[in-house]
């Protein structure tokens, strides 16, 4: 039996399929590859079957967003690791030897990561994960290689050995299997957006390490779900978030940091409208009117997570405010942040 799965969400994406399995199963030897169909209802499965024959399917009945079909997806996993991979990422040669040797080594390892470069600039970090995902003391989070929308080119300043990080990126992430479903994977009530962020938090604070391993490396073309000025994933990012941020602060943090968070995010709509973004300004908005309305259906998950953490504070979520750095500070690299 091979000891890892790369599990590909699809909807839709027949045409990614085409472009990017190519290169996985090219690439990926050591791997089972599966691609998990969320309920497509364009040929995606009919390109996997007839144009990919090696690759196995796992068919959804319905779209069930990111975190849930993942979840089932996982559900039917049996090797011992799981590389979540985006639809929408280029791998390279030998790209899955050092994760795995890096997690088979480390025991206490959760879940890992490679480097995360963007497609279209290749010598530049991609958003979504660059090297490393960390959490500033209000929870916004950041990577190594992007601080809020300022994204590095990678000249190698974070190469070297594994570093610890708050969260992987869900674009690319290689993860224990049975760690995964012990602490109950992707929030499905999150649907997309934040949840790969909230599965790290909860590894994290169980002791779990999360880690960047940037001898690995992948490139990642983003912007296949939502594109990033969509209104519909400002919604989502504001609103999980805050989700988030309830389900897994500490009590002597919550209330300071959730009262904080009130006053920035009508700042921020406030922003996003004095400039002509009307309809993103209106998702942030929904984003708190929703998130006020919900937030008490995750007070059982929110008992269980602070009952089952071990680790606090995490080293990983840095004290200091991003904001502050970012906008105060004018500081605009990771390197660069105190």
């Amino acid at each position: 039996m091979k000891a890892v799965s790369v599990v590909i969400l699809n909807w839709n994406g027949a045409s990614m399929l085409r472009r990017f399995l190519p290169s996985v199963i090219e690439h990926s030897p050591e791997a089972e590859i599966i691609v998990a169909d969320n309920g497509s209802t364009d040929d995606s499965v009919q390109v996997v079957k007839q144009e990919f024959p090696a690759v196995g399917i796992i068919r959804l009945d319905q779209n069930y967003g990111f975190a849930e079909g993942y979840n089932r997806a996982i559900a039917q996993v049996s090797t011992p690791y799981t590389l979540l991979l985006n639809s929408d990422v280029e791998v390279t040669a030998g790209w899955l030897h050092p994760l795995l040797s890096f997690m088979e080594a480390h025991p206490d390892a959760a879940a890992c990561q490679p480097k995360l470069l963007n497609l279209n600039h290749r010598e530049s970090f991609e958003y979504a994960g660059a090297c490393g995902g960390f959490l500033d003391s209000l929870g916004y989070p950041y990577c190594r290689g992007r601080v809020m929308s300022v994204v590095e080119q990678d000249l190698g300043q974070y190469d070297g050995e594994p570093v610890p990080v708050f969260w992987a990126t869900g674009a690319a992430m290689l993860i224990r299997t049975d760690i995964y479903n012990k602490v109950g994977g992707l929030d499905s009530r999150f649907f997309a957006h934040q949840e790969e962020i909230d599965l790290c938090w909860r590894l994290r604070s169980r002791g779990y390490g999360v880690w960047s391993v940037t001898e690995s490396k992948v490139y990642h073309l983003g912007g296949a779900t939502l594109d990033k000025s969509n209104p519909r994933k400002t919604f989502l990012n504001f609103r999980n978030n805050l989700l988030m941020l309830y389900k897994n602060l500490p009590a002597s943090r919550k209330t300071s940091v959730l009262a904080t968070r009130y006053f920035l995010d009508y700042l921020a709509a406030l922003q996003m409208l004095l400039g002509g973004r009307r309809k993103e300004a209106l998702a942030v908005v929904r984003a708190r009117f929703e998130y006020s309305h919900i937030r008490h259906e995750f007070d059982e998950q929110r008992r269980q997570n602070l009952a089952a953490a071990t680790v606090d504070p995490i080293p990983e979520q840095r004290p200091k405010s991003l904001l502050w750095n970012f906008y105060i500070k004018r500081r605009r690299t990771f390197s660069d942040l105190k």
